[in-house]
């Protein structure tokens, strides 16, 4: 079982910036790929940003492609979530997913919700105009 608590969440100005991070438990933390997708109310949940293990490749939904950047520091069993000049539309609540053994090759895999076998609670993100 792997456990995931997203923090780093709150309001911020549009153009502003956040971290968000995810701790995991488990000993195997560096065989998971980890996602990060986000919900905004009345919307579907949708991929945000990814990284597999090993290599470490990093995939981007293209709305914040350019601002947002996902890291891994295996030694913390932590992923990073930075988003610079952060947009009203970036309002949701942004939650953290593992996927054990994830290697994915291209955005369309790596935005599967399907893949992902654990979840966070979620944390919000508010961005004011």
């Amino acid at each position: 079982q792997v456990q995931l608590v997203e923090s780093g969440g709150g309001l911020v100005q549009a153009g502003g910036s956040l971290r968000l991070s995810c701790a995991a438990s488990g000993r195997t933390f560096s065989r998971y790929a980890m996602g990060w997708f986000r919900q905004a109310p009345g919307k579907e949940r949708e991929f945000v940003a990814a990284i597999t293990w090993g290599a470490g490749r990093t995939y981007y939904a293209d709305s914040v492609k350019g601002r947002f950047t996902i890291s891994r520091d295996n030694a913390k069993n932590t992923v990073y979530l930075q988003m610079n000049t952060l947009k009203p539309e970036d309002t949701a609540v942004y939650y953290c997913a593992a996927d054990a053994l994830g290697n994915y090759y291209s955005t369309y895999d790596a935005a599967q919700p399907r893949k992902y076998n654990y979840w966070g609670q979620g944390t919000q993100v508010t961005v004011s105009s």
